[in-house]
């Protein structure tokens, strides 16, 4: 009997934030181990379900790094990174279009449709959805076929989440000439976020979250401390990418960004909807 009184006792503290949270937006980005793990796939997919159901508008931008990877050595075609961005020449930029367009894409499809969700799924090309231009690396090489986001057209996304559906979006956009560029999964989120002035931008990643000097998670940022974390060097490598995109969204109307550990199962649940979350949140004030 206790048990059950425990799962009651889970569901009345997660009854506010569902009011709270009530037909808003929720980008969430999916990537890192969370697309690598089978249980923990299956998880996600059931979080992103359940999310739309309880009356939530998640959107799905996903990665796919390992995947293209994979695929580029499978071809015996070699790959570098300059800033932690593929350059990405004509050739791979094909393979990027088949993996994240076509296999990854299609595979969070079917998942999120195996637990009853109905997904449906979408590249930046689509529709004139993502806009770039062509990046260019900070010691000024060429990148190639590599964009920045630019402009969202948001209307195909917020038809399809008004009529029950879940986005699941590719991170390919294009130039106005069509031309179809590879986007940094974690940009496109951030840059759909803003568009859609979503309550939340998620960010899944293979660490706990903002970590301070110590080692020690830092559940809580407002923008004055984020960018002072920016600043002094305390956050390093991957993750300052992560919390610009964060800080670039909030100050420009999401409401809150987190970044959460995608190792933990059922993550997304436990962010939105306990009291102590998974991850760092970054917030105005």
């Amino acid at each position: 009997m206790q048990r059950i009184i425990d799962k009651a006792r889970i569901l009345t503290e997660a009854l506010p934030y569902i009011r709270a949270f009530y037909d808003k937006t929720f980008v969430i980005k999916y990537g890192g181990a969370a697309m690598l793990d089978e249980s923990l796939k299956a998880s996600f997919a059931t979080d992103v379900t359940l999310l739309r159901y309880i009356g939530l508008r998640p959107v799905i931008v996903h990665g796919g790094g390992p995947q293209i990877g994979e695929m580029l050595s499978r071809l015996g075609k070699e790959t570098s990174f300059v800033d932690g961005m593929r350059v990405t020449d004509d050739e791979t930029m094909e393979v990027v279009e088949m993996v994240l367009g076509g296999r990854v894409n299609a595979e969070i499809v079917s998942l999120i449709g195996r637990v009853g969700g109905k997904a449906v799924g979408l590249t930046g090309k689509d529709c004139g959805l993502l806009q770039v231009t062509r990046h260019v690396g900070a010691d000024g090489r060429d990148l190639g076929r590599v964009g920045n986001p630019t402009r969202v057209d948001a209307s195909l996304i917020t038809t399809m989440t008004g009529s029950g559906f879940i986005p699941v979006i590719a991170p390919i956009g294009a130039d106005e000439d069509g031309l179809g560029y590879n986007v940094n999964a974690d940009m496109a989120a951030a840059r759909i976020a803003q568009e859609l002035g979503a309550e939340k931008l998620i960010l899944l990643t293979d660490v706990e979250g903002v970590l301070d000097a110590g080692e020690k998670l830092r559940p809580r940022l407002d923008l004055e401390e984020a960018r002072a974390a920016l600043g002094d060097g305390s956050v390093q490598g991957g993750m300052i990418p992560k919390l610009v995109c964060c800080v670039e969204s909030v100050a420009a109307g999401v409401t809150t960004a987190h970044i959460i550990d995608g190792r933990i199962a059922h993550a997304l649940l436990l962010e939105i909807f306990t009291d102590v979350g998974v991850g760092t949140l970054v917030r105005a004030d």
